[in-house]
């Protein structure tokens, strides 16, 4: 199922966010052997999540995730589960906060149910380079995802969540999507915070989404997207989300910047200029572009 088609059947009551979540904890069980695409399954607390949304359907009944299965690249914190960007170096660690974009997952209703696997600490391009183990292309076990959000990839493509987060900072998304035949989005720079993101190179570094339609990387985006504070290199701009009816930006002001995004702008600007001037001027002239 698209995140589309989980979301209207959790919103209409024609299935519970906890059946919709078992249905994917069971998947992951009889997958995750093979494929090896997830580091970390977190069935209780996903199961809760669930049981939590069922029981105030007035809450998350225009939630833009309510209840869908999501699963988290390991480079992505998550408070309370641990994140070992796929190395023995941080096997054992456990954040105590949020990245930003898991941050707004959860607050529009979406379930997370385990961390994936991939290259360690997000260098290589086949996801044969974790230290948990290889992870396999769903469609022919004995070929790579690519890499390096191989595990997300796989996820995706096996139906195991119709949605997974990956990085990308040379292809880390797009590569894989592409080698598993779903689809990825590398954003614009600045597009979607990097706050909690384990880094490879924070200038290229940023976070996307492997769904199974381009419509449903869209519905991703305008729930990830957006300037926040903590991620100095983040531009506050206005996220188009231009496909969604009453709820559509105007076209005309997609991207449009308010008086108040420029005070905010000014401020984020200052201290950015103050701690690396080169790389806040590239950022500038890229989102620019």
């Amino acid at each position: 199922m698209t995140i589309l088609e989980v979301r209207d059947a959790v919103r209409s009551r024609a299935r519970s966010a906890v059946d919709v979540c078992r249905d994917a904890l069971a998947r992951i069980d009889t997958s995750n052997p093979q494929l090896n695409a997830f580091n970390t399954v977190v069935a209780d607390r996903a199961l809760a999540r669930a049981e939590a949304i069922d029981a105030e359907p007035d809450r998350w009944r225009d939630a833009p995730l309510a209840g869908v299965p999501v699963a988290v690249k390991d480079n992505l914190c998550t408070r309370g589960v641990r994140t070992t960007a796929s190395s023995r170096m941080l096997e054992h660690y456990v954040p105590p906060y949020d990245a930003t974009v898991v941050a707004r997952l959860e607050r529009a209703g979406a379930v997370i149910v385990g961390k994936t696997n991939c290259d360690e600490f997000a260098m290589g391009s086949s996801n044969e380079n974790s230290a948990f183990g290889p992870v396999r292309n769903p469609w022919a076990l004995d070929r790579i995802p690519g890499g390096t959000s191989g595990g997300s990839a796989a996820a995706v493509a096996a139906g195991l969540t119709p949605m997974a987060l990956g990085s990308d900072t040379g292809g880390s998304i797009r590569q894989p999507a592409a080698l598993c035949g779903v689809v990825g989005l590398k954003p614009t720079y600045g597009r979607v915070s990097r706050y909690g993101l384990i880094a490879h190179a924070s200038s290229l570094d940023q976070i996307g989404p492997l769904t199974r339609t381009v419509h449903d990387a869209a519905l991703t985006l305008g729930v990830r997207g957006g300037g926040m504070l903590l991620a100095v290199l983040v531009l506050p701009l206005e996220t188009p989300v231009l496909i969604f009816g009453a709820n559509a930006a105007d076209p005309s002001r997609a991207g449009a910047w308010s008086t108040a995004n420029f005070s905010l702008l000014g401020a984020s600007l200052l201290a950015a200029l103050a701690l690396c001037p080169v790389a806040t001027v590239a950022a500038l002239r890229i989102s620019a572009e």
